[in-house]
């Protein structure tokens, strides 16, 4: 079974915070959380950025996640949620 992960990204991101989103979605396919990932425009502010994973590792896609937004500083930038 699978499990829907969204993360709502700020269109108006600085040079450095393009750069760290891109790495994170490339870490999460990297790293086999899932194989592609969706970006849809919410409104002029925000994009949707969602993929599948599985039930089992969602839990654990989340900590990597929120690990990495918090590390990298873009608390202001994404955000998670389902």
């Amino acid at each position: 079974m699978e499990k829907a992960i969204r993360l709502r990204v700020r269109k108006d991101l600085d040079g450095r915070q393009q750069f760290n989103i891109i790495k994170l979605k490339g870490s999460l396919i990297s790293k086999g959380y899932t194989e592609i990932i969706h970006i849809l425009d919410q409104d002029d502010e925000f994009h949707i950025n969602s993929f599948e994973t599985s039930k089992e590792s969602s839990r654990e896609v989340r900590e990597f996640i929120t690990t990495f937004i918090s590390e990298e500083n873009l608390n202001d930038a994404v955000t998670i949620f389902s």
